[in-house]
């Protein structure tokens, strides 16, 4: 079969209406936490990099077959993380398969998440991205690698990544917050460079998302 065919088969978001989703998963954390996040991110990509995505993000659990309908999935929270059985099959064959999960630890999630990135991947390492990488060159550059967004424990940022055929399909920001920085400005009372330094990194990852 044609590749072209395969890609439109199994996101067809790509070709004919771009969309993203947040993740609902189970395990009792908030999966919702920062509402304003990613429609403020939609409307900044959409007016500083052309990408044309519905203002409205699509919410889709990990067990559900219209995780394939997303080209990126975004999660996010504090707390604990389980995927069962099904849940885990399911997100392995969307990553696999050309999708891509952006995981925001907002703080309180990383000690849950790890384990469950190792469901997920039990023969590959969870690896620091270098500053070197595409993902932080354009079309913003970061020079510096991830932006530090919202101090907690004063650890510097990090963005882990799992690659497949050299094709990141798995990223996780860690001691950064930047969905807390794509929220209203009213939310965080973040300064507006900040707010900016967010947006412009969360674009990045969306730019890479449709053209790699």
């Amino acid at each position: 079969m044609n590749k072209i065919v395969v890609l439109v088969l199994l996101f067809p978001s790509l070709f004919f209406a771009q969309e993203i989703a947040l993740l609902k998963y189970n395990g009792g954390g908030d999966w919702y936490a920062n509402p304003t996040s990613l429609p403020n991110l939609i409307k900044f990509s959409n007016q500083t990099i052309n990408t044309k995505i519905k203002a409205k993000p699509a919410t889709v659990s990990p067990s559900s077959p219209d995780l394939f309908n997303y080209p990126f999935l975004h999660m996010t929270g504090h707390g604990n993380v389980i995927f069962n059985e099904n849940e885990v099959k399911n997100l392995q064959d969307y990553l696999k398969s050309g999708g891509f999960l952006h995981i925001d630890d907002n703080y309180g999630m990383d000690q849950y998440i790890r384990k469950e990135i190792k469901k997920l991947f039990p023969n590959e390492i969870l690896t620091e991205i270098p500053a070197s990488h595409v993902i932080f060159q354009k079309p913003n550059s970061f020079p510096a690698g991830l932006p530090k967004i919202h101090e907690h424990d004063g650890k510097r940022a990090q963005a882990f990544g799992i690659f497949v055929k050299n094709r990141l399909v798995l990223l996780y920001t860690y001691e950064s917050d930047l969905g807390d920085g794509w929220e209203d400005v009213e939310v965080n009372n973040d300064p507006f460079e900040v707010r900016q330094k967010a947006l412009k990194m969360g674009a990045n990852i969306l730019n890479y998302i449709f053209t790699n």
